[in-house]
């Protein structure tokens, strides 16, 4: 199963030099870059583990994949996100992410649905490995 999240979920997965593109776009934007990673997929789980610390005021894309790299060779089959902050009105808001690694194999989730009184209905996702 393929993990979507992000900007560019349904499209294959992006190579060195189109990633390199699109954190040149976001350095052009005046957008701080982040990178994070995760062994935990699941919809819910937002907050996944910072690489480093946002890159404010960077003006090379290097920059970004030197870590990016430093991050890939760290957790090898871990996901992997970029994060594009924009700062523009005072407070950080998500503009861009998506994923640039995902792990060999990935995880499938399991949704149970199971109901309640009247119409309600109770869904629960789960990972399985």
């Amino acid at each position: 199963m393929r993990i979507t999240q992000g900007t560019f979920s349904f499209l294959p997965d992006l190579d060195d030099d189109q990633i390199r593109a699109q954190v040149e776009y976001c350095l052009n934007q005046d957008w701080a870059i982040g990178v994070e990673y995760t062994d935990d997929p699941h919809p819910r789980n937002t907050y996944w583990e910072m690489w480093c610390q946002p890159m404010f005021d960077l003006k090379d894309p290097a920059g970004v994949m030197m870590e990016l790299n430093a991050c890939r060779k760290a957790f090898p089959d871990s996901y992997i996100k970029l994060i594009s902050f924009d700062s523009t009105r005072g407070f950080e808001t998500v503009r861009m992410s998506f994923i640039v690694q995902r792990p060999k194999v990935e995880p499938r989730f399991l949704m149970t649905r199971t109901e309640g009184n009247g119409r309600s209905v109770h869904v629960t996702l789960t990972t399985q490995r």
